[in-house]
């Protein structure tokens, strides 16, 4: 008969365990750096996604951000931006300082620099980390293209090792933190580079590592799956059919959701929160780069299947039995207390998913 370890022992390991992927992947950091540069390096619309994807989150999330004044996620990034720069209006330094970590081809970097010149801020430099030369020298061009060449500032680095070394007004992360292995080392230079009166401003997802289901989660994902015809359940990504839904950890080679679920445990405990959303979980497979593209926005059968999906995701998060994917959330230095934050939709605290 197996006994329990003792206690001294058995901390240690479970905490161990909760990370083995991530320390794993430490041991390998060359070949996963290699996949993931080589993943990258020829893609050119990152952020895309099917057309059943727009159709969940206009007619579901829009509505949610829409309460906070911001109706997509380039109008949340360009809100706290502003809101950033006109605190920072009274230093000494006129032009304002922003960093994205993770920038990639610099696409969003660039609509929000061209956002800001037509409303008349010009006092500013976007600077865009990413460590793949090839979507740097994409995002160069593109600034150039769209006449903010003077205001985005591609750099090349690993957010990885990363260190300020000045101050910045906005720190913003647009879904790159869920490629970050050392996230403390990074959260620390984030608390560090942040002017007294700036913020960290990020959209990312904040689910299982490698983008896999919890198991609670994952019973009602089989769930619906039965219901799927047997098209819906070919993997566009992976090319291969799943007639059950397979928990597939993304981060095996790379660094997709590498960390994911410890990105808000750590966020709570290193920063205070202005805003938090949260939101999706069972929706997602059915609407992500997988199987999303199996579905279309002219079937009346495929719509009404998304909206139960997300209903019944509604209806579980607001039971507790399952915690968001998704957040997007206004950080300053400090600590997260227990209470809602000014604006949100929940405590960030509340939202996190404990692997124990």
């Amino acid at each position: 008969m197996s006994r329990p370890l003792p206690r001294p022992l058995a901390d240690p390991l479970r905490s161990l365990l909760r990370r083995g992927r991530a320390w794993l992947g430490a041991s390998h950091y060359g070949a996963r750096l290699a996949a993931e540069v080589s993943r990258f390096r020829d893609d050119i619309e990152v952020h895309a996604l099917p057309p059943i994807y727009h159709y969940w989150s206009d007619r579901y999330v829009r509505p949610k951000l829409e309460t906070f004044g911001f109706s997509h996620p380039d109008a949340f990034f360009l809100t706290y931006i502003e809101e950033c720069c006109v605190r920072a209006a009274s230093s000494a330094d006129c032009s304002k300082r922003i960093i994205s970590l993770g920038a990639g081809n610099c696409d969003t970097e660039v609509r929000l620099a061209r956002a800001l010149l037509d409303r008349g801020r010009s006092d500013f430099v976007i600077e865009c980390l990413d460590l793949n030369d090839a979507m740097l020298d994409r995002g160069r061009a593109h600034a150039a293209d769209q006449g903010v060449g003077a205001h985005v500032m591609p750099v090349r680095g690993d957010f990885n090792a990363w260190r300020p070394d000045k101050p910045y007004d906005c720190i913003i992360a647009n879904h790159s933190l869920h490629h970050v292995l050392a996230l403390e080392h990074l959260f620390t230079g984030v608390a560090d580079g942040l002017a007294a009166h700036g913020r960290f401003v990020v959209s990312d997802m904040i689910g299982r590592n490698g983008h896999q289901r919890w198991p609670e989660a994952l019973a009602i994902v089989r769930e619906f799956w039965s219901e799927l015809p047997t098209s819906y359940r070919y993997n566009r990504q992976l090319q291969r059919q799943e007639e059950e839904f397979l928990n597939w950890d993304c981060s095996i080679s790379g660094f997709e959701g590498i960390r994911a679920q410890d990105i808000l445990p750590l966020l709570v405990d290193r920063f205070a929160f202005d805003i938090f959303i949260g939101f999706g979980n069972v929706i997602d497979p059915f609407v992500d780069r997988s199987f999303g593209p199996n579905f279309s926005t002219d079937s009346e059968w495929d719509k009404a299947f998304i909206d139960r999906v997300h209903a019944r995701d509604e209806a579980e998060m607001a039971a507790g039995r399952i915690k968001p994917t998704h957040m997007l959330a206004v950080m300053r230095p400090g600590r997260a207390e227990d209470q809602t934050p000014d604006r949100g939709t929940s405590t960030p605290r509340a939202a996190i998913r404990s692997p124990d």
